[in-house]
């Protein structure tokens, strides 16, 4: 996974100006949280934070949150902890596949980027979720690549043309490709300017079907699947539900810790 760093400190140089803001997604997902999580004042742990954005919305709605970003995008995350104020958001720059962390959390949320890493990858940052940070009948919210949308955009190539207005200052090409045999998707990017230069990020995809199964043994028990409005218990069938086969390329999956019993 030496590629992670990279790849995102690349990317948050060439959208940060545009992306580094608090949009309707991010109270989206503080509202999201308050769904799934209850309400009143939780501490969170955010991991993989990217600029921060988010943090910042769920520290202005109340709770005490810890962001964690391995990238140069943290530094946009720090400004929106410098701005919240009060020790409600504490940033840090570290891997959290190894990151030690000295408290519990009552929630702990990843917002588009699980995958990263190979399964043995995705089942140990799992196991951490449960064992290290995740308090007893706390709630996890993990966005899932949803594998039926990534292999329909299988050889897709876009040219995005700058946009200085809206911060976007380069010209930039993507091209993904879709792996059936691994359930893997590769994004690949390259600036126009500098064509020879490809940055690629690999992405495990998982069925939530798949998703349960990785589960097991973890402490973790999938309770609901979200996706567009919709939720549902995993184990219920969803014929023909468009939101996962065409039209959204993850879903949420809402996680609970099961305590261990003698």
């Amino acid at each position: 996974m030496d590629w992670v760093d990279a790849f995102y400190s690349q990317t948050g140089a060439w959208w940060g100006d545009a992306e580094a803001r608090i949009t309707d997604r991010d109270h989206r997902r503080a509202a999201l949280l308050r769904r799934y999580g209850g309400s009143g004042s939780m501490r969170v742990l955010e991991l993989g934070c990217g600029y921060g954005t988010t943090a910042a919305a769920l520290a202005d709605a109340g709770h005490l949150v810890t962001a964690v970003e391995i990238s140069d995008r943290v530094r946009h995350a720090v400004d929106f902890a410098r701005q919240a104020g009060h020790g409600r958001l504490s940033v840090l720059r570290e891997d959290f596949y190894a990151v030690r962390l000295p408290r519990l959390f009552d929630a702990v949320c990843y917002w588009d980027g699980f995958g990263v890493g190979a399964d043995a990858d995705q089942r140990g940052l799992l196991l951490r979720i449960s064992r290290e940070w995740l308090k007893p009948g706390g709630v996890a919210l993990v966005d899932v690549y949803n594998p039926f949308v990534w292999a329909r955009w299988d050889g897709d190539e876009e040219h995005k043309l700058p946009d200085p207005e809206r911060g976007y200052a380069h010209e930039l090409y993507e091209r993904t490709t879709f792996d059936p045999v691994t359930c893997t998707a590769t994004d690949t990017w390259w600036d126009a300017a500098d064509p020879d230069r490809r940055i690629s990020q690999t992405l495990r995809c998982y069925t939530p079907a798949d998703l349960a199964l990785l589960l097991g043994g973890t402490g973790l028990a999938l309770t609901a699947i979200a996706v567009a409005g919709h939720t549902f218990e995993p184990g219920s069938p969803r014929p023909s539900l468009r939101e996962l086969l065409n039209d959204h390329h993850q879903y949420l999956a809402v996680m609970r810790h099961e305590p261990r019993t003698s």
